[in-house]
């Protein structure tokens, strides 16, 4: 791989701790979230900023794609769902949700369009094989 861009982050605490990017724009506080026995859900979480992450670099993808091929389309939204569960090796793993919005196209386009972002989006590409991926395509707005 050619390398574009390199991210840096320290995290220390774990999940009851602080993460910081090396730049200073992220610095705050992490903590367990309630359904993973936290006290309540105020402070940001690994699997929150996984999704974020994920649901940026897809709609990114989708638009590159768009743009290539030409399509006609409203605003993209994607709004993802990331799970965390125990697995079947004693340990955890987590579970994505993709809900891709592509308004003014037909549904048909849409899933093309979703499908053939799935296969450039560098957090598709890492995940594939290795998690549940789930994608959901609507086109209203």
């Amino acid at each position: 791989m050619q390398t574009l861009y390199t991210a840096y982050a320290t995290a220390t605490g774990g999940r009851n701790g602080h993460v910081k990017s090396d730049n200073g724009v992220l610095d705050f506080q992490v903590r367990f979230p309630k359904g993973l026995g936290g006290a309540n859900d105020d402070y940001p979480n690994p699997e929150m900023l996984f999704a974020c992450g994920y649901a940026a670099c897809f709609d990114s993808a989708l638009n590159v794609i768009i743009k290539q091929v030409g399509a006609k389309t409203g605003t993209t939204t994607v709004k993802s769902e990331v799970s965390i569960g125990k697995n079947d090796q004693g340990g955890f793993g987590l579970a994505v949700v993709l809900n891709v919005n592509i308004p003014g196209v037909a549904h048909e386009e849409a899933d093309d369009l979703v499908a053939k972002a799935h296969q450039i989006c560098p957090y598709s590409n890492a995940t594939r094989g290795n998690i549940e991926v789930t994608l959901h395509t609507t086109t209203n707005d």
